[in-house]
């Protein structure tokens, strides 16, 4: 069968106790040098008996070893105080971010007229004046966008009549051009002929026809 649970507690025989305190301070400082020297461990063991008897064992420097563990429980104590202080100041900043949207949340009902049966004249009296200003400042923003959107407009309606005069300058440039272009036809050009003589109508088709005029009396009556 196993051994079964021992329970710890004082012993109250005075010889008894300083048997098993020095058996059990042995075998002690026999585990910590066995565990500097299997896991190459800074190890360092300070034992004060009942009677205020010291016993120790380091397999480096004591002091140095204490001195070392002194900076790291300080830093420890450092770090722990700055978590501390860091969650003190997340949960402060935490409650007031909570009550300042509360103020608000109650400040955007009353402003939407809910809850005013707890206001007081003077309360809806500053509501009436805060929607003032905010209906005015409203207005002269919405006033600043037309003007914006007109002058805008106005730009637009300055840039197509440059862009209308210049196609009419473009088209007008040269009239007689134009005019030339516009004569030419399919109509016949006279042209003035001496008396006794014929007159040819020339046509600008490609197919020309003459025609003869004769000017004097008949042949019958001469």
């Amino acid at each position: 069968m196993g051994r079964g649970k021992v329970e710890l507690r004082k012993i109250e025989n005075a010889a008894s106790r300083q048997v098993t305190f020095s058996k059990r301070r042995n075998g002690l400082l026999k585990k910590a040098h066995e565990l500097s020297v299997l896991c190459d461990a800074e190890v360092a063991v300070i034992v004060f008996s009942q009677r205020g008897r010291l016993t120790e064992f380091s397999n480096h420097e004591m002091q140095k070893t204490i001195a070392r563990y002194q900076k790291y429980a300080a830093g420890l104590e450092v770090d722990k105080r700055g978590a501390d202080y860091c969650i003190q100041q997340l949960k402060q900043e935490s409650a007031s971010m909570a009550k300042n949207i509360e103020q608000l949340e109650a400040s955007r009902r009353k402003l939407l007229g809910e809850q005013l049966g707890s206001c007081s004249l003077e309360e809806i009296r500053n509501i009436g004046e805060q929607l003032e200003r905010s209906l005015t400042n409203i207005r002269r923003r919405k006033d600043e966008m037309f003007m914006e959107q007109m002058k805008q407009l106005r730009l637009q309606e300055r840039e197509l009549l440059q862009q209308k005069a210049t196609l009419c300058e473009k088209r007008c440039e040269n009239p007689r051009e134009s005019s030339k272009r516009a004569g030419t036809g399919n109509e016949a050009v006279v042209a003035p002929a001496p008396a006794g003589s014929s007159v040819g109508l020339v046509s600008n088709e490609s197919s020309t026809v003459e025609t003869t005029l004769s000017i004097g009396l008949p042949t019958a009556l001469r």
